[in-house]
This record gives structure tokens, sequence and C-alpha cells, in this order.
């Protein structure tokens, strides 16, 4: 057919090394999505934020051994190509090429947008390597890049993927290859998300929560019955009330129960600070300390063959979309949720 096709996976990003930790974190925090105050107290915010936990944030990216910057951007690079490289097998008469759109950090959105301009394709698929939909992660993404993006070709965006069966299958590999591991250990699966606040949910309609939780509905399925289970969420910060249990408090309640667990990153598609450092080394450490073994973490869906295999149907399904400019890959929301783009989409039509 010989069509110009750019795939742009959006991601958060992460600093390249140590000195670049102050302004990503300065662009994580200024964002209005993250902290919803006026532009210049946002900022003032972001500045004291950045500055008062660089030295922290400092230590744990060096724990990862990746030059004391974050090892998303590499990962994502991977990824890229993998995915490249499918939709190159499955449209072969067409010029395929995946950019990379990072939210606070290089290759930032503008400079993407830019790169996506000069290729002048005619469709464009916006894919986020979030597979829940949150105003924090895939709506920030979206925003910028429509304000970003002035170059040709049709756009098609997948807004989320929480059901997806190659996404889904992934994650049942990898804890079956866990259970394995465990052996004759009771153990329970410990999945963990990361957080946000419970009013995003309540006051925005942020459909997060409910996607996470068919995630996890869609995963035990695929597992089958008689493992035992709990959905937590981890990187809880400031004074809000967050979505709960926390990862911490499940790693407790485990040794509370006498069972070790086994943690699985249910909303983390590559390896970053997020599993290396808060999963693997802090919250290992607590479960050493509180008796809980064994302690195991699934890794990241990364490269794993269902999963790229899914982000390439999401591409082509989105390709084939004629009216929809926004939708899930397979069952996105189920419930009506005031932030959900494709519902807001289908009542705009439907008005």
């Amino acid at each position: 057919m010989n069509r110009r096709i750019a795939v742009v996976l959006f991601n958060l990003g992460g600093p390249d090394d140590a000195t670049s930790v102050k302004p990503f974190l300065f662009n994580l925090f200024s964002d209005p999505a993250i902290i919803g105050l006026p532009g210049f107290l946002r900022n003032a915010v972001a500045r004291l934020i950045s500055s008062r936990r660089e030295t922290s944030a400092q230590a744990n990216y060096a724990m990862m051994d990746a030059g004391g910057g974050s090892p998303l951007l590499p990962e994502t690079r991977k990824q890229a190509a993998a995915l490249e490289t499918v939709l190159g097998a499955t449209l072969p008469a067409d010029q395929v090429r995946t950019f990379i759109a990072m939210r606070y950090w290089n290759p930032l959105t503008e400079q993407t947008a830019a790169d996506v301009a000069a290729f002048a394709p005619d469709e464009v698929v916006l894919l986020p390597l979030y597979p829940q939909f949150s105003t924090t992660t895939t709506e920030s993404s979206l925003k910028a890049w429509n304000a970003a993006y002035a170059g040709p070709g049709r756009t098609r965006a997948v807004c989320c993927y929480p059901q997806a069966p190659g996404w889904i299958e992934a994650q049942v590999e990898g804890i079956r290859a866990a259970l394995v591991q465990a052996g004759d250990d009771p153990v329970r699966v410990l999945f963990s998300a990361h957080g946000i606040p419970e009013s995003l949910v309540l006051k925005k309609g942020d459909p997060y929560q409910e996607q996470v939780e068919s995630t996890v509905a869609a995963v035990m399925a695929g597992l089958g019955e008689g493992v035992d289970h709990v959905l937590c969420y981890q990187s809880r910060v400031g004074p809000m009330k967050w979505l709960g249990p926390t990862t911490p408090d499940g790693i407790a309640q485990a040794a509370s129960d006498g069972v070790g667990v086994i943690v699985v990153p249910v909303a983390f598609v590559s390896e970053h600070i997020e599993t290396l450092v808060e999963l693997d080394i802090e919250y290992g450490e607590l479960a050493h300390s509180l008796g809980v073994a064994p302690y195991l973490r699934t890794p990241t869906v990364s490269l794993a063959a269902p999963f790229i295999a899914q982000l390439a149907e999401a591409v082509t399904g989105a390709i084939g979309r004629a009216d929809l400019v926004t939708a899930p890959c397979g069952q996105g929301c189920k419930a009506r949720w005031k932030a959900c783009p494709y519902q807001a989409e289908l009542e705009g039509r439907a008005a």
C-alpha cells in the first residue's frame, strides 16, 4: 500500500545521568496532571521538590548500575526496535517507523513531534506503554502530543489495553515461571501497581483503578484456580490518601500469614527505578526483615513475544479504524468514567 506509518511510543522517561536527575524531577512535578496548582505555584512547588529530592533520587538511580541514570530509555528503544521488526513483517508494503516520546526527559515530546513531521507520515499511531489509562500518564502524554504535533498524517490513538490477550499472556508466563521457582513453598502472588491519589478516581473519574483490577482478573483467569493473590499499590508520595493497600502492607500481611510472595509489576512494561530499586531492593529488604520467604519478583514483560505481538496488533487495529480517533485495544473501561477519552468520543458522536 506504500503508506508511511509513524508509531509513537509514549513513556514516562528518566534521567540519563546524575546531572539530569534534578531537571527530570522538575519536569515531572511541573506537569499539571501531577500537581494540580496554578502554573506559577506549581512551578515553585516543582522547584522545591526537585531540589529536596535530588540527592536521594541520585542515590537510588546509582543503585541500578546504569551510570547514575535510568534504564528506561534503552529498554524502550529495544521494545521500539522489536515492534518495528514485527510491523515490518506484518505490513511489508508499507514503510513503518517507530518513534519514542518521553514525557519528562529526552527524547521529549516536542522533539519527537518534529522528527515525526519530518518523516511526513500518512498514518500516525499513538501507542502508550501504559497498559492502563490514567490522567497522570496517557492523558498527559496525549495532551502534550496534541499541543506539539503540527505535521501531516491521519492520527489514531490507543488509549489502553488492560485486558489485551498478549499483554495478559506475557504476565501469566512470568508468574508461572516464578511459581515453579517457589516450588512447594506457600506463596501469595502480590500484584503491585503504581499508585495514584484516590481523589483522581473519585473526583476526576480516572479509570485507572478499574483497569488495573481488570488486568489482575484477566491474569488470574489465565492462571486458573487455587492461586492466592492480592492487588497492592506502590510509590506513594505526599500526604494525600492514595489507592491501597500499599505493597509494603501486602508484604507485612504475607509475613503475618506465614507465606512468601511473588511480586508482579502489573502496570509496568519495562524495568526502571520502581522495579529495580523499589521492588527489588527496598521492598526486598522489608520482606527479609519480616521473614517473608521466598521473596520473588517477576520481570516486566519487556521484549516478551506475546507482548510485542500485542503491540503490533494494537497498531494495525488503530490504522484500520475508519472513524474513532481514540479507542482501546480490546476491552477498555467497563464503567462510565469522566476521564475516559474513548467514552467521551463516543458520547460526542452520539450527541
